[in-house]
């Protein structure tokens, strides 16, 4: 699935003809790339345009709905700018594929003509494409990690998806660990950051993506870190649209964003999760794990109808004298395949986690590799791309190399 970018703050007025455009309408309105701009909508179509435009302010963007025949429309059009600012842009939702009208409404500075049917996510991608900057580079892919309970291995699996990311593509990607009072990420990549998140806390009014660029710590040559403060004190009281524009610029520097996010349900960790491209849920297999689980995906699916499904890893599988729920069971409650297991290796992943490595450079940790690659590349939208093995133990041979150059 495209990612699609934010759409920026902007006032909207929509006029609609039929009821079905503007209930359509109040779910664009409703979509979490929409959460910057605000939308009015109202029943009437161009003319209660022309007439309320006639004594109200311009918004930036209008959407008009339009049934009318060809030379009414323009006619209606040619009023209508008569009392609009001239740098509004218009967008039309017609109902007839007529090529002679697109090209009368181009010649009049209209925006763009969508033609019914469609979904509320084809009008979010037309308005973010409308206010896309030219210079832009790219619009990255948000993978937001968390987990079904406190303990899963929900920081781990995130750490080492953004790692073989990095090293699979070769193409940057960023980990965001959003853990404020307890995030572990510079540990687990030996890290000692000399900035984080709390300076986009505190100044939050510079950020933008310069400004995020800046408290970035580069941890291998296409992986860079945006470390959690680690402060108790910042955990709470973290407004719901903190990180609106964090993850914005983010977006805006790297292909591929991971979000190492803490448990628990605050309204910012809401929003970052509606706003995300992929979410995936890491579990492990018991019934408390099974229930959270399928209460996240419930409220995920209805909240994000548009949107790629949530996922589920299902972690720490194969312990010893556990009994666990299965694979199957799991994937009958949820109503969706789980996109992979991860094996229990005490041994390995106690071994990394005391040593700030990731399990992945160290022995044993190849068959790891098989393991999560499948699951990174699907995420990233890559599930068919076959990479050499090299670049994944280039990190440890680089040390090697020092170590005994």
């Amino acid at each position: 699935m495209t990612v699609i970018a934010p759409v920026p703050p902007i006032s909207i007025g929509a006029w609609c003809e039929i009821v079905p455009t503007r209930d359509l309408l109040e779910q664009v309105a409703q979509d979490p790339r929409m959460r910057r701009a605000r939308m009015e909508i109202a029943l009437g179509g161009v003319s209660t345009a022309l007439e309320t435009l006639s004594h109200a302010p311009t918004p930036d963007l209008l959407l008009i709905e339009n049934s009318a025949e060809r030379n009414d429309l323009l006619a209606r059009l040619d009023s209508l700018a008569q009392v609009c600012d001239a740098g509004s842009k218009v967008v039309i939702i017609g109902d007839v594929n007529d090529i002679v009208l697109y090209r009368e409404l181009m010649a009049r500075g209209v925006s763009e003509y969508i033609v019914q049917p469609f979904t509320p996510v084809d009008l979010v991608r037309l308005l973010a494409g409308l206010y896309a900057h030219p210079l832009q580079r790219l619009v990255g892919r948000v993978i937001a990690v968390t987990g079904a309970k406190g303990g899963v291995g929900t920081s781990t699996l995130a750490h080492h998806l953004a790692a073989i990311l990095g090293r699979s593509l070769g193409e940057q990607v960023i980990l965001a660990d959003m853990d404020m009072g307890f995030g572990t990420a510079g540990l687990n990549f030996n890290q000692e950051p000399l900035t984080s998140l709390a300076e986009a806390m505190v100044e939050r009014e510079r950020v933008d993506t310069n400004f995020v660029e800046r408290l970035l710590t580069r941890c291998e040559d296409h992986l860079s870190l945006l470390a959690a403060p680690a402060q108790v004190e910042l955990a709470h009281d973290v407004a719901e649209t903190m990180f609106d524009p964090v993850l914005d610029g983010l977006r805006a520097i790297a292909p591929f964003i991971v979000l190492d996010l803490p448990h628990g349900w605050p309204d910012w960790k809401r929003r970052v999760l509606l706003s995300a491209d992929e979410v995936v849920i890491v579990a492990e297999p018991d019934l408390a794990n099974l229930r959270n689980a399928k209460n996240i995906f419930e409220y995920l699916r209805a909240a994000r109808p548009d949107d790629l499904h949530p996922r589920l890893v299902l972690n720490h599988t194969g312990m010893p004298k556990r009994p666990e729920i299965t694979r199957n069971d799991f994937e009958a409650a949820l109503g969706e395949r789980l996109l992979g297991t991860i094996a229990h290796d005490a041994k390995l992943f106690g071994t990394a986690a005391n040593k700030g490595e990731l399990a992945i450079d160290l022995d044993g940790g190849g068959k790891l590799v098989q393991m999560l690659r499948p699951i990174a590349l699907t995420l990233a939208d890559r599930p068919d791309l076959h990479v050499s093995r090299f670049p994944l133990i280039s990190p440890l041979l680089g040390r090697l190399r020092n170590a005994f150059g």
